[in-house]
């Protein structure tokens, strides 16, 4: 079944076109990459997924939801970890889970069994009782995680979660997602970053607004692999970081 569905979505900024008739879909259970170098548009379309901006041309789908029409039921199976870090840096990370939680109506006992299901999933039970801001980068990126999945999303979208971690921290998160879309959910994940990307997962090579190419990363790489591809086909924009 499809998760989230982009269907001939456009969207500018006055005069200046940040996505051009842009269309893919994620089934459950998938892991889907937005691969596209810096100013690709790949913000843009989060915005658009979170309704930080109103579709302007097209259709979004999310679980069966149209996001312009039903955007409360479509936002509510949706899980978001932004780019920007958004943490009470002076609170545990149970007391920033437990606030979270209270912004989707979760509370008492419900709450407390959600929360300790999400940090287990991420591996964070034993931090939950700590100060936020004694955390490293790469756990504080779980704990962002973790709030995203409180109140049962379908859908989880993470916007270059990786920014700024080392490369173990990076290599964990990553793990960890992909485990979370074997498990059932639709992952859509923004990055540039080539060595993110396992060869079974879904790739849409977004590119100056438009997608380039959609399929399997294997098969996108065929026998060059995928760095090179991407650079082939990104020919203009020489930054890759492998």
């Amino acid at each position: 079944m499809i998760g989230l569905e982009v269907s001939h979505v456009s969207y500018s900024y006055g005069k200046s076109k940040a996505l051009h008739d842009v269309s893919f879909s994620v089934e459950n259970g998938r892991f889907c990459a937005l691969l596209g170098p810096n100013g690709a548009g790949k913000s843009t379309l989060f915005a658009l997924l979170t309704r930080l901006l109103a579709t302007g041309e097209g259709k979004i789908g999310v679980a069966g939801f149209d996001i312009a029409r039903e955007p409360r039921a479509a936002l509510a199976r949706i899980g978001v970890v932004f780019q920007q870090p958004t943490l009470d840096l002076d609170m545990s990370v149970r007391r920033n889970l437990r606030y979270f939680a209270g912004l989707h109506g979760l509370s008492g006992r419900p709450a407390a069994v959600a929360i300790e299901a999400a940090l287990t999933q991420l591996g964070m039970a034993e931090r939950a009782d700590e100060q936020v801001r004694a955390l490293n980068g790469g756990h504080r990126r779980r704990m962002e995680i973790a709030r995203a999945l409180i109140h049962g999303p379908q859908i989880l979208l993470l916007d270059e979660p990786t920014v700024g971690l080392d490369a173990a921290s990076r290599l964990a998160i990553t793990d960890h997602v992909h485990q979370l879309a074997e498990s059932g959910l639709s992952v859509l994940w923004a990055t540039h970053l080539v060595d993110e990307i396992r060869p079974t997962d879904q790739v849409v090579v977004l590119h100056r607004g438009k997608v380039l190419s959609d399929g399997r990363a294997g098969e996108l790489a065929g026998g060059q692999g995928l760095a090179k591809a991407f650079l082939s086909m990104t020919a203009e924009d020489r930054e890759i970081v492998t």
